[in-house]
């Protein structure tokens, strides 16, 4: 199995050297599912149980199997395998009691972002992501709007995916959860995307590319283009912080990848 992975990546190195990335397999877990980075921590979900990168390891942080994990200035918060919403706190997953959900994201300005399993896009406010210390009831707020993806970022708003792969962007204020008109952002159609911390953002196609949106600034804060990183193999999710784009193949394993 080594073998075929160091001959993969020397193809992806080649592919990758035309758009200037630099990738490398990460440390290795076998059948990693999603990543997600944020605050210069990378969690990832392999078998269905989160794990921690520290150095060149990854740590098993719990033995409750989860179907989302994401960590963020809101703190590693996660979805079980029973669709509740779990936040980790001193040491393990504590479980909370309300909506359903079938992913959540933590990257925002403290508040908690996520899509429960009827598809509608949801905001935990800051003051209630950060108190919440379990078990205890949470207050989600309907941001009126389908998704099957949702990702917030404390710079650049909240990005979108709905179930027919158009990608969405709005504001959302994370004391309130109010939000601003959702802005349909053309171009290509992506299975989920993720904004970083920085505000930078990126995605994976219904075909498995990687892309990332270009043109991102305070007159444009959706961006004006789709630019493709052409990663030679086919990917399922991404997540990018502090200068390094980690994405997982199809196969199961992980670049990381620098620009």
């Amino acid at each position: 199995m080594k073998g075929v992975v160091a001959f993969l990546l020397v193809l992806c190195y080649l592919a990758i050297g035309v758009a200037a990335w630099t990738c490398t397999e990460a440390p290795r877990l076998y059948n990693v599912q999603q990543i997600d980075a944020g605050l210069g921590k990378v969690i990832a979900r392999d078998h269905n149980y989160a794990y921690f990168l520290a150095g060149s390891s990854w740590y098993r942080l719990s033995t409750i199997r989860l179907k989302h994990v994401s960590v963020g200035p809101a703190g590693i918060w996660g979805v079980g395998s029973n669709n509740l919403v779990y936040k980790y706190i001193a040491g393990n997953f504590q479980q909370s009691r309300g909506l359903s959900m079938l992913q959540v994201d933590a990257g925002g300005n403290d508040q908690v972002v996520g899509v429960n399993n009827g598809w509608g896009a949801y905001c935990l406010r800051s003051a209630s992501a950060l108190a919440y210390s379990g078990p205890s009831s949470l207050s989600w707020t309907y941001l009126s709007r389908s998704m099957k993806y949702f990702s917030c970022s404390p710079h650049n708003g909240c990005w979108g995916v709905d179930r027919s792969y158009r990608v969405y962007y709005a504001q959302v204020n994370p004391s309130t959860c109010s939000s601003s008109a959702w802005r349909i952002v053309s171009g290509r159609s992506l299975q989920m995307i993720e904004v970083g911390t920085d505000g930078k953002v990126f995605g994976v196609s219904t075909t498995g590319q990687v892309v990332q949106r270009a043109g991102i600034s305070s007159r444009y804060p959706y961006g004006t283009s789709w630019v493709t990183i052409d990663v030679c193999l086919r990917m399922r999710h991404v997540s990018y912080d502090l200068g390094k784009l980690w994405v997982v193949s199809q196969s199961g394993f992980v670049l990381q990848c620098t620009h």
